[in-house]
């Protein structure tokens, strides 16, 4: 009877082999394997177990409300009988059942849990001290684990997360931070997973919420990212200017072949400008049109020019004549000496 009852509560626990292996004198290899006995259940224990099953039976149908026990379809329930873990596994979904005063149950849950961690002052690897935060998914992946191997999986899970948090941005430049958010995501998720495994906690997905930079750092960034784009506004609009400058060249080009096209092209030109409903109307006229008024207008404007010259000259020899003349004449009363 004792054999029996043994074999279920060892097969909760996976048994450690130790194997020695040793090399013969012939060549060969002896292996060793040392199995460990099973744990076997002891006198107390059984005694335990009877009182409880006559207690449940004295106090029917009372103690049926206590020994039945529901859980829900996200929860699995982990039984311990008198300290030890009880063979089968987690139980759930549904109905189980428990003996009064030697079963206690723990009830684990299975849905996915989040939560945030706490803002982390972090120094980046080029020194920049940055405040960042993130979320946190995880959800419990093995039941039994998850409340034998470690005391309290929530706290310990969140205390790891913003370990990591801090120690993974501790390798990474400002730039990194701030471009390569993703790839920062997947690190810490595969790191956290790795390091829950031991519990039964699976880490699902890590996603940084917020990086806050200095003051005087993001004033310092928006004013290089400012002369970035004046620069860069010029560079397009000197490449602009270029490509409009040889449109009209070519255009220009065209148009020396073609006089008609200048003609149709001023015509163009004002029917835009009298669709604008403007008061004032420039008509442009060609150059060769109006080449031989300009000559005209320039040849009276150097006679123009030129006869006031001659009447000046006639002047001035009239003026030198009559100065020669003028000492035959009578000077006229001379003022007294003193």
């Amino acid at each position: 009877m004792r054999e029996n009852r043994a074999r279920p509560l060892a097969a909760a626990r996976p048994r450690v082999m130790d194997t020695d292996c040793l090399s013969t004198e012939s060549g060969g290899c002896e292996c060793y394997v040392d199995v460990p006995e099973a744990d076997s259940i002891g006198c107390v224990e059984v005694l335990a177990t009877v009182c409880s099953i006559v207690l449940m039976v004295l106090t029917l149908p009372i103690s049926l409300f206590l020994c039945f026990k529901v859980v829900q379809e996200y929860e699995r329930a982990v039984i311990f009988r008198l300290g030890r873990l009880r063979s089968g596994g987690a139980r759930g979904p549904g109905v189980f059942f428990v003996l009064p005063c030697i079963d206690n149950y723990c009830k684990v849950d299975l849905r996915t849990v989040s939560f945030d961690v706490p803002p982390q002052e972090v120094l980046t690897r080029d020194s920049v001290t940055v405040s960042v935060d993130a979320v946190v998914y995880y959800r419990i992946r093995d039941p039994l684990n998850a409340v034998v191997q470690v005391a309290n999986y929530s706290h310990s899970t969140r205390l790891l997360a913003a370990t990591t948090l801090r120690n993974v941005l501790g390798t990474r430049n400002l730039s990194e931070l701030l471009t390569e958010r993703e790839a920062i995501s997947h690190s810490m998720q595969v790191t956290l997973d790795e390091a829950t495994d031991p519990w039964g906690v699976q880490v699902e997905r890590v996603e940084i919420k917020d990086v806050s930079l200095p003051d005087s750092l993001q004033r310092s960034m928006a004013a290089e990212a400012e002369a970035a784009r004046e620069a860069r506004a010029k560079v397009i609009a000197a490449e602009g200017e270029m490509k409009s400058s040889r449109a009209l060249k070519e255009a220009s080009d065209i148009m020396c072949e073609s006089p008609a096209a200048l003609q149709l092209r001023y015509l163009q030109t004002l029917s835009s400008i009298a669709g604008e409903k403007n008061s004032t109307i420039v008509f442009p006229l060609p150059i060769e049109l109006i080449g031989p008024l300009m000559n005209f207008t320039s040849s009276l404007g150097v006679q123009r020019t030129t006869a006031p010259l001659v009447q000046q000259q006639a002047q001035g020899v009239r003026s030198t004549t009559t100065s020669t003349s003028s000492p035959s004449a009578d000077p006229g009363p001379q003022p007294p000496s003193e």
